[in-house]
């Protein structure tokens, strides 16, 4: 593998990216007191972000494009490959990967719950930077799902951001 994987993912205290219905508001109406996460700096940092059907229709409701300059990879069985010229829409994880080594992918940012969980149990992420929400949602799609095997990381390091956030940045382990 060429390329290096990354998550950078914002979570309610009780482990959850989204509510049932795939809604973040519960991180959109305090995010911005969190201050300064790092994300534009790690933003900087990636060529290609991949990411899901749903976390692709997600961000078509944002209102604007917050990944020009990059390429954008969407793994989805169902998503029509017409739909955005924006992106290039992948149906197998092994097609996926293939373009990203063909294309010569440095650094990718994996983003949404199901890619997230797919990579892990592919044995494909390198990096986690998980910034949890002073917020309990009680139920709704978790970060991580059943896994084959335990995934082992090493703490890098955690800060305290503003308004009770906490970030932490683990490296997998392979």
């Amino acid at each position: 593998m060429t390329f290096h994987a990354a998550v950078f993912i914002a979570t309610s205290l009780d482990g959850y990216i989204a509510r049932p219905d795939g809604s973040i508001d519960w991180l959109t109406e305090r995010g911005e007191q969190a201050g300064d996460t790092g994300y534009d700096e790690f933003m900087a940092s990636i060529d290609t972000v991949v990411m899901g059907r749903n976390t692709f229709e997600k961000v078509l409701t944002f209102g604007f494009w917050p990944y020009e300059g990059k390429h954008v990879e969407v793994l989805s069985t169902t998503l029509d490959p017409a739909i955005d010229e924006r992106i290039i829409v992948h149906r197998t994880l092994d097609g996926l990967v293939e373009t990203l080594a063909d294309r010569g992918a440095r650094r990718i940012y994996a983003d949404g719950g199901v890619v997230i969980q797919t990579f892990l149990r592919a044995g494909l992420l390198n990096e986690l930077t998980i910034t949890t929400a002073p917020v309990l949602i009680g139920s709704g799609l978790p970060l991580f799902g059943a896994l084959d095997n335990d995934v082992t990381l090493v703490h890098n390091a955690t800060r305290t951001l503003k308004a009770g956030f906490v970030q932490s940045d683990y490296t997998v382990i392979r």
